[in-house]
């Protein structure tokens, strides 16, 4: 039985990887000929490579083939309003490819990677649960937008015949995140480069957790469902506070102001100050609000684990440490 996993290279798929090996599953990796490999250079020696791009429905049916069970990782991360055009390439017709090229080919079974993007939230302190109808359109981050959109390919394909199902991680925090995504958090409490916390909250995950519930989605996952892999749900200043707790850098005091948010966005727009992505004009709105995610039915499903978010930090922080990424 073989496993193919599409986005092997990126940090959560990395991780997918590693659990997905330890079990002795056989497995092949959909990898540009381009990528970099260099976060599952150990793993070389245990997988094969078929090389390949979502974006090429051709190269994603060669790497179908044979192929019993597929973990579609693959996607792009940005917070920008640009480069929707290739967000939307890779994130929902390379989606749609993968899926497609499931159904020609007889495969047993799909675990796409979506994101808590594409639920909606409730506005309020109450966490948001499957059911929630997304609501998220308002904000100008294209990024949601295609995740949305791919979530509908996939219940579509479910539609057709084709048994799907679907994860929405949280905020991913851990080890790897080479790009600085919710790492980039750490980073910058680091270097002292924010000034201020946010008023509104986030769901915090660790990187283990969610990928040892990819397999489980897999083997217990319920087809056309969909699971919010979450852990507890945080303002910013508690989330700071834990970061810098851990980093032992100061404490975050201040809270932003619409004043100093548009101080931030147009520094953010000079290039030159190092300021955070969370001065990142089109993130800023979405700060003020809480996206906070009930993860109970991946609790209760799939066995999802929440790892404590101040030893998910510690391992984040060290991991950085030892590869002098900070």
């Amino acid at each position: 039985m073989k496993t193919l996993i599409t986005g092997a290279t990126g940090f959560i798929g990395s991780h997918l990887l590693r659990h997905v090996v330890a079990e002795g599953a056989s497995v092949a990796v959909l990898v540009r000929p381009r990528s970099d490999t260099s976060m599952i250079a150990d793993l070389l020696p245990h997988i094969e490579l078929r090389y390949g791009d979502v974006t090429d429905k051709e190269s994603v049916c060669r790497a179908m083939k044979g192929v019993s069970q597929v973990y579609h990782s693959a996607g792009r991360v940005s917070i920008s309003s640009r480069g929707v055009a290739s967000l939307h390439r890779i994130n929902v017709e390379g989606t749609k490819h993968v899926l497609q090229a499931a159904t020609e080919y007889g495969v047993g079974r799909v675990v796409y990677t979506s994101s808590v993007s594409a639920i909606g939230i409730t506005g309020t302190d109450v966490p948001a649960d499957e059911t929630q109808a997304w609501n998220l359109g308002r904000f100008n981050v294209p990024y949601y937008h295609t995740k949305h959109l791919a979530e509908e390919a996939v219940r579509e394909a479910v539609g057709r015949g084709l048994d799907a199902v679907i994860v929405n991680p949280s905020y991913v925090f851990g080890a790897g995140d080479v790009h600085f995504n919710a790492g980039g958090l750490v980073r910058d409490l680091h270097h002292r480069r924010i000034p201020a916390y946010p008023t509104g909250g986030i769901c915090v995950a660790d990187i283990d957790d969610v990928a040892k519930a990819h397999i489980a989605a897999m083997r217990l996952g319920k087809c056309g469902e969909r699971y919010i892999l979450g852990g507890a749900n945080l303002s910013y200043k508690q989330v700071f506070d834990t970061i810098c707790g851990v980093i032992a850098a100061p404490k975050v005091w201040l809270p932003i102001s619409r004043i100093m948010q548009r101080m931030l966005a147009s520094l953010a727009k000079v290039q030159r100050f190092g300021i955070t992505a969370l001065a990142n004009p089109e993130i800023l709105t979405t700060t003020r609000e809480r996206f906070y995610f009930d993860s109970s039915k991946a609790v209760a499903e799939l066995g999802l684990t929440h790892t404590p978010f101040a030893e998910t930090i510690r391992r984040t922080f060290e991991w950085y440490q030892h590869r002098k990424l900070l």
